[in-house]
């Protein structure tokens, strides 16, 4: 049987965690900063975790973890 590849897109913008979650960074937070809020910066700043609703298309486009 051949080897399932991991897709190398989503590799990059989530990491699995200890308890087996996925994180990633929101987007929108790396250039024309002048207009946002200070508060919306700040929040764009922290880490998300995928909702159960999507795990299921990560788990199958992550399948080594």
């Amino acid at each position: 049987m051949p080897k399932i590849k991991t897709n190398r897109a989503a590799a990059k913008r989530f990491k699995k965690t200890g308890k087996g979650k996925y994180v990633f960074a929101k987007s929108h937070a790396s250039h024309i900063l002048t207009k946002k809020t200070t508060k919306r910066k700040r929040g764009l700043r922290k880490s998300q975790i995928i909702d159960k609703d999507n795990m299921k298309e990560i788990r199958l486009l992550l399948p080594n973890g």
